[in-house]
């Protein structure tokens, strides 16, 4: 393990000019000259497969072919009786929602037993690209893409965390301006939640409109950047198609696509990405569904996606692989594999859901030059499987080796090693969390702060920023508006490392002092490793100093035990009735 460090993620640009397209590759580049021979070769070009050689010298492919022969001193891996194909690449997945980061490297093991080397994050705020890049130079894992989001106020994608997590646009300039704030934290990709249908099941939200969608991808393509888009409906996707993103990564499912969205998506190349295995109806999902409207919707959706996926194959659109893994019980890895299935079971030959899954999901990405098919020059990600899954496509789930630039990393459903470390290491807390002072307005940790209200639209409105605090500096004061619905709230959070990532250890410490003044009840809040826990206090009008020791803190959830040990974040806010509002000055918060 420590002779072998993995794979680094990098967020330096591809030679090809494909902007921050993120590199996974290892920390010893070149080390080995290897040749697989013997093997079934499905380059993924078009061609019909041959049997044999691959040479792999430093991390990429040095020589394919039949008449290549093994060079002298390589080391050989026979693969007689063994198909060779690309790697799969899944251009549409959600890491974070399955958990705290201590799940990030039984992800990383789902996806490379799986056989797929390249995957995307969308559910991350910029913030947390940095720390994680780094992290994931420790762990063995698919080569990772950082997608930032960005939607319409009132939109999807707006529903839920802040402004910081989910960039919100509604004009030209807005989407200009928000495309330049994003280049710092060197994003991979633009992903826009352009559709606020929600699949017939609930009130529709607002959609990006053409003007902003075209400016979006105009400021992004200034940056080399490809934006994707959630898009769900014909006629929004008339208007992906128009401003030019580079690929649907969601079903059109509100009805049959129609001349004019197939020409346009057909003429613009644009790549489409069905994510067939996040609404199948699998009887686990469907044992909950007891209202029958609701039910007849999902088989509606069901009937019209078929249709469509159809119809866009048979007109020459291109299909890729994309699942939506992490959302709604759909499960890393697998799915990927099972989307391969439903691609089949949906019109497409085995054949084509393998280039779905290779070629054309590189060329959604833009790195194509890179990756995708086996040929000379590109990116050593491939796979040995027993069977022929260009006839079978199951067959693809007989994986023997998996290959990550050049190196074994998985055989037979397992990692060749232990996994790295099970989840970013605690670092000690400093005692001071924030004092407010900095004109940045980050943390003491170097963190931006994050607000958390309640998710869904209404969503309750909060202001904070620096105020003055007598002669003694600054304070940070907040002010919300409940929205009218149950159970609003209103939080500010604190994170103790960028992107709230790393945690930190408080066992040195007895608990979280803070000076205060506001108008009635509020909450402090703990989020740690285990869950979260809260305590109310008061305040008034003139200042005070309040101390809560950690075992005052009482958790959300029965039965949870705090983590004191690995702390991610410091909460303050409060929950009030339905159109009630409140205000809050809260200074020198830190462990005492």
């Amino acid at each position: 393990m420590a002779s072998f460090r993995k794979m680094i993620v990098a967020g330096t640009a591809l030679a090809a000019g494909l902007g921050w397209a993120s590199q996974s590759v290892l920390a010893e580049p070149g080390g080995e000259l290897v040749a697989i021979t013997g093997a079934t070769i499905f380059d993924a070009t078009g061609k019909d497969p041959y049997r044999g050689t691959v040479v792999v010298r430093g991390g990429r492919i040095d020589a394919v072919g039949a008449d290549v022969k093994a060079p002298k001193g390589a080391k050989i891996v026979r693969a007689d009786g063994k198909a060779l194909l690309p790697g799969f690449i899944d251009v549409h997945t959600h890491w974070s929602p399955s958990g705290s980061p201590a799940a990030l490297p039984q992800i990383a093991n789902a996806y490379l037993s799986s056989g797929v080397t390249t995957v995307n994050d969308f559910h991350q705020q910029p913030e947390a690209f940095a720390p994680r890049r780094a992290w994931l130079a420790d762990i063995y894992a698919p080569h990772v893409n950082f997608v930032a989001r960005m939607s319409t106020p009132g939109g999807h994608g707006a529903d839920w965390g802040d402004t910081n997590t989910t960039k919100w646009v509604a004009t030209a300039e807005s989407a200009r301006r928000e495309v330049q704030a994003l280049q710092p934290y060197r994003p991979d990709y633009i992903k826009a939640f352009a559709d606020g249908w929600r699949y017939g099941n609930g009130a529709e939200e607002n959609s990006v409109n053409i003007v902003t969608l075209s400016s979006i991808v105009e400021a992004a393509a200034a940056e080399g950047l490809p934006v994707v888009t959630h898009t769900v409906t014909v006629e929004q996707g008339k208007i992906a198609a128009q401003a030019g993103v580079s690929a649907i990564v969601h079903a059109i499912q509100d009805q049959r696509v129609d001349d004019e969205l197939v020409a346009l998506m057909r003429d613009n190349n644009i790549i489409y990405a069905p994510t067939l295995a996040v609404y199948e109806p699998r009887p686990d999902k469907m044992a909950n569904v007891t209202d029958d409207i609701l039910r007849r919707r999902i088989e509606e959706r069901q009937t019209y996606s078929r249709y469509n996926l159809k119809r866009l194959v048979k007109s020459g659109v291109k299909v890729a692989v994309g699942t939506d893994s992490g959302i709604g019980s759909t499960p890393f890895g697998e799915s990927s594999l099972r989307e391969l299935e439903l691609l089949v079971d949906f019109g497409l030959t085995p054949e084509q859901a393998l280039i779905a899954g290779t070629t054309n999901s590189a060329e959604a990405l833009k790195i194509d030059e890179d990756r995708g098919t086996i040929e000379v020059g590109k990116r050593a990600d491939f796979v040995l499987v027993r069977g022929k899954p260009w006839r079978r496509i199951s067959d693809y789930r007989n994986l023997e080796n998996v290959f990550v630039d050049g190196r074994v990393v998985a055989k037979e459903g397992a990692l060749v090693s232990e996994q790295g470390a099970p989840a970013p290491l605690a670092i000690a807390a400093t005692r001071i969390i924030d004092s407010f002072e900095r004109d940045d307005g980050n943390a003491a940790s170097n963190a931006m702060r994050l607000s958390d209200v309640d998710t869904g639209f209404p969503r309750s409105l909060m202001i904070s920023q620096r105020v003055p605090r007598d002669s003694s500096g600054s304070a940070l004061g907040i002010s919300a508006k409940m929205a009218l619905k149950d159970s609003p709230r209103a939080f500010i959070t604190l994170p103790l490392s960028e992107g709230g990532f790393s945690p930190v250890d408080a066992t040195a410490y007895r608990g979280v002092r803070f000076d205060v003044r506001g108008e009635g009840e509020y909450e402090a809040g703990l989020v740690t490793a285990s869950g979260s826990a809260a305590k109310n206090f008061g305040a008034g009008g003139a200042w005070r100093t309040i101390e809560i020791e950690f075992d005052e803190f009482q958790s959300v959830s029965e039965g949870e035990q705090l983590s004191l040990d690995a702390v991610y974040m410091v909460k303050f806010g409060a929950r009030r009735d339905p159109g009630h509002t409140f205000w809050l000055e809260i200074d020198n918060v830190a462990f005492f």
